[in-house]
């Protein structure tokens, strides 16, 4: 869900920064998915490498979300900062734009009036060629 949220790299570009995805699944499954989402992010496996367990993507065996900056300084990359899970929500703009909403993201962690619509934390989560896309009934539409 996050690739959904990043936008032309060329803002990235002019500023002299590279963006990239990486997956540790066989190249031509990353780009059969690609294709299917439509995205033109750059993609890469790290099948047999131990770039996911290293940078926390990969920990016990399992994958989970992951960010990591770098920073080269000629042949030298350092590596500057990572975030893992939640830490990825200020990536995906969805999630501001529902803590906005009197509802909120409708998860049950939150303090909701009763009778309010809740599910289990990213419950809810889809990619875009997954979701409904009519949506449920929009419950703001019907009071009086």
């Amino acid at each position: 869900m996050m690739a959904e949220h990043i936008g032309p790299l060329s803002h990235l570009h002019a500023r002299r920064t590279s963006f990239a995805l990486t997956s540790r699944a066989p190249l031509e499954r990353l780009h059969a998915f690609r294709e299917r989402m439509g995205w033109q992010l750059p993609w890469y496996s790290t099948v047999g490498e131990d770039f996911n367990h290293d940078f926390g993507a990969t920990v016990d065996g399992q994958e989970r979300q992951a960010v990591s900056v770098f920073l080269r300084r000629g042949e030298q990359v350092f590596h500057t900062w990572s975030t893992h899970a939640r830490g990825e929500e200020p990536f995906m703009v969805v999630f501001d734009l529902l803590d906005l909403t009197p509802l909120g993201r409708q998860e049950d962690w939150e303090n909701s009036p009763p009778g309010s619509p809740q599910e289990p934390t990213y419950s809810w989560m889809r990619l875009s060629d997954e979701c409904d896309t009519a949506g449920p009934a929009c419950h703001c539409a019907a009071a009086p």
